[in-house]
């Protein structure tokens, strides 16, 4: 039996099961020495419809259920706790205004599950209390009041009592950039704000990507541009709310991370090889869904997305299988040279940022090497086809079409080693840049 409060040292885990519009408690997470360990509760092992939060890692048993090597707490568990940006808010909040100085580490993780708002990424929220389910970061606020508050947290200066419950929703949200939720009356909003830093449009070229993406056939998030005192803000819809008649229902999600068995400090292995493996034995629809990874990793590879790391990558989990979500944060990063490298691995020790890379590693996704060529030439074609287009639908300048043509799309590291059979992408991506000023 679970206490109905739980001290400092502990968090009730709630979930919004299957086409449920209302929490239920699951369980309860309590530290352990460093550690953070998760046990369910009997009501909750006694209950029907009980599914596991994430079978591999936490399945359906009494007691407290044993972490995977190398882990500190459930994996499946820290994708619900927020990442840098909603971390800066809440240090903000416990520990006064500290913008880009702040430290992560001046607080402990179960501070973060707890502070952080609770329509959070998923269908996990946590509480203090085991009985008495209460949201937080419920209230609303205009973008303009979003994207003012975001700035003041950008500089490190206080905010005001409406601004701070304002921001406080999105706190649970990933990512590292400026961010906040927005609700409309049937749809859920993440909003990206231009940031401080920013050398170029950022939020437009994650827009131009996304876009462009969706035009190439892979399954993306949905994307809009909006604006907000003067400055760019990306809208992407969410996909893991669904508005029902009694309410609002949520997706159970499990990162690439999670997936992998890994945490933060062990990102660096992870690996698109790794992952394939994993979808071949546990994705519904497995040989789809290896074909739509591969096209991802390829888009990376095109747009110039090197940003493509474990947690970028997720799936919805129903209590039994695994589907991939839509393709999210496909965001082109800035890039000075032409040697670039993904995130994640592509295959063996291999990460470099090139087209020679995804061929090579057909084979572990289920493809023919003259599959991968197609899909690579669609892409390719279609990027070029709609380039224009996009851009001009994005408001994107000059100056920012040609930064980002030919550096981070199309970059000629992605190309210069093919030949033989790949030869003929090479030459694509040639003519296409040569096509535009001011970029070869």
């Amino acid at each position: 039996m679970m206490n109905s409060k739980t001290p400092d040292s502990g968090a009730f885990v709630w979930v919004w099961l299957p086409s449920a519009v209302e929490p239920v408690v699951a369980g309860k997470l309590t530290a352990d020495g460093n550690r953070l360990v998760f046990n369910y509760g009997k009501s909750y092992l006694a209950r029907e419809n009980a599914i596991p939060l994430y079978a591999p890692e936490c399945p359906l048993q009494a007691g407290r259920i044993p972490l995977l090597p190398g882990l500190s707490m459930p994996a499946c568990i820290r994708d619900g706790s927020p990442d840098a940006w909603g971390r800066r808010i809440i240090i903000n909040r416990k520990l006064g205004s500290k913008g880009a100085k702040a430290d992560p580490a001046q607080l402990d993780e179960l501070t973060y599950l707890l502070e952080s708002g609770s329509d959070r990424t998923g269908a996990l929220d946590f509480q203090r209390s085991a009985t008495e389910y209460e949201p937080r970061g419920t209230g609303t606020a205009s973008l303009q009041q979003l994207a003012q508050a975001a700035d003041l947290v950008e500089q490190g200066l206080p905010l005001s009592q409406e601004l701070d419950q304002a921001l406080l929703h999105g706190t649970s949200l990933g990512g590292a950039r400026p961010k906040a939720q927005v609700d409309d009356d049937d749809r859920k909003y993440i909003a990206k704000f231009s940031s401080t830093t920013d050398l170029y449009s950022v939020v437009k070229a994650e827009f131009v990507a996304m876009r462009l993406a969706a035009l190439c056939g892979l399954n993306v998030a949905k994307v809009s541009l909006t604006s907000a005192l003067q400055k760019d803000v990306l809208l992407i819809e969410r996909f893991d709310r669904i508005k029902s008649n009694a309410g609002w229902q949520r997706h159970l999600m499990v990162s690439a991370l999670s997936m992998l068995a890994l945490d933060e400090m062990m990102a660096r292995y992870a690996s698109y090889e790794d992952l394939a493996e994993l979808i071949r034995h546990r994705f519904a629809d497995a040989s789809a869904t290896l074909r739509e990874l591969f096209s991802r990793l390829v888009f990376n590879i095109l747009c110039g997305n090197t940003d493509d790391h474990a947690r970028n990558h997720a799936a919805f989990w129903d209590g039994q299988q695994l589907r991939l979500t839509p393709a999210y944060d496909i965001c082109p990063q800035n890039r000075t040279g032409r040697e670039a490298s993904q995130a994640m691995l592509i295959a063996g020790g291999d990460r470099m940022s090139r087209i020679s890379s995804c061929l090579n590693a057909a084979g572990h996704f289920l493809l023919s090497r003259d599959q991968a060529l197609a899909i690579v030439e669609h892409q390719l074609a279609c990027i070029i086809e709609h380039w224009n287009a996009v851009c001009t639908d994005a408001g994107l300048t000059e100056t920012d079409r040609a930064l980002l043509w030919g550096r981070q799309f199309l970059n000629p590291y992605a190309f210069d080693d093919l030949e033989g059979d790949a030869a003929a992408l090479k030459a694509m991506a040639n003519d296409a840049r040569a096509s535009y000023p001011g970029v070869g």
